[in-house]
């Protein structure tokens, strides 16, 4: 099969106030490719599954709401039986600024010093040189957190641990696409500990991003709590795996076709 170039994977949830919209940004956008688009719709009760047929863009609609995390992981199943080279994944709520597109895909195809190209790029709303993004002080000091649990566990500083807006290269995402290799609720901090754990490439660029204004959070009410204690634990679980057990301790450095 013909390796196609690049897929962007859009996980949605009731999104219908903002799917249109994302969906029109992404199609003008003109950087000399034309990204195949991907719509994972996770079981929305509203206008989404509509909206998106009526435009016709490709779209994979899940029975029941499965969570963040299976949708993703639908995605990158789908870009690796379509035999896609680079995934980038955005939220469908607006967000993500498509600006990011072309500088995360660009920093997908850019080696460093010693010839390697990274594995993820993430987007990040956190360092000097991105857009300013309110949070609110509880959000802050679970970033905090994260960030320093990242720090101890790999030694990396990691300014966005918990950013949605990523660019995957092949190896990374059919290595999420396997089973039990991917948080099906919430893979935020704790699977960018792993990636950079067992190996894989992991660089931040800046990011633009906005505020909500539509729909929803999936970290509304009381979801934060568990959110936090959920990814907390997963990252304690990921450390002793890797570094006591050996579970796939170096699995980042093999080439694509031996994961």
């Amino acid at each position: 099969m013909e390796q196609k170039e690049l897929l962007i994977i859009i996980p949605a949830y009731n999104e219908g106030n903002n799917i249109r919209r994302v969906l029109e940004q992404i199609s003008g956008l003109d950087f000399g490719l034309q990204p195949d688009i991907l719509v994972i719709n996770d079981a929305s009760t509203d206008s989404t599954n509509w909206i998106v047929k009526e435009m016709q863009y490709p779209m994979i609609s899940q029975l029941f709401n499965m969570g963040y995390g299976c949708a993703l992981q639908m995605g990158y199943k789908y870009a690796v039986r379509r035999n896609y080279r680079y995934v980038i994944q955005m939220d469908g709520d607006g967000q993500h600024d498509v600006c990011n597109v072309p500088v995360i895909y660009r920093k997908l195809k850019e080696t460093d010093e010693a010839g390697n190209k990274p594995d993820i790029v993430l987007g990040a709303r956190f360092r000097k040189d991105s857009s300013p993004f309110p949070v609110s002080r509880l959000k802050k000091m679970v970033y905090a957190m994260f960030r320093f649990f990242i720090r101890i566990m790999t030694g990396n500083q990691i300014s966005d641990p918990t950013t949605g807006l990523q660019g995957l290269s092949r190896k990374a995402f059919l290595y999420y696409s396997k089973y039990n290799h991917f948080d099906d609720k919430y893979p935020d901090a704790n699977i960018i500990a792993l990636m950079i754990l067992i190996k894989f490439r992991v660089v931040e660029v800046p990011a633009v991003m906005h505020a909500r204004t539509e729909g929803k959070s999936m970290h509304s009410g009381l979801k934060p709590i568990w959110y936090m204690l959920r990814v907390t634990y997963s990252m304690m679980i990921i450390f002793f795996q890797v570094k006591v057990l050996k579970m796939d301790a170096e699995v980042g450095l093999k080439s694509a076709d031996k994961i």
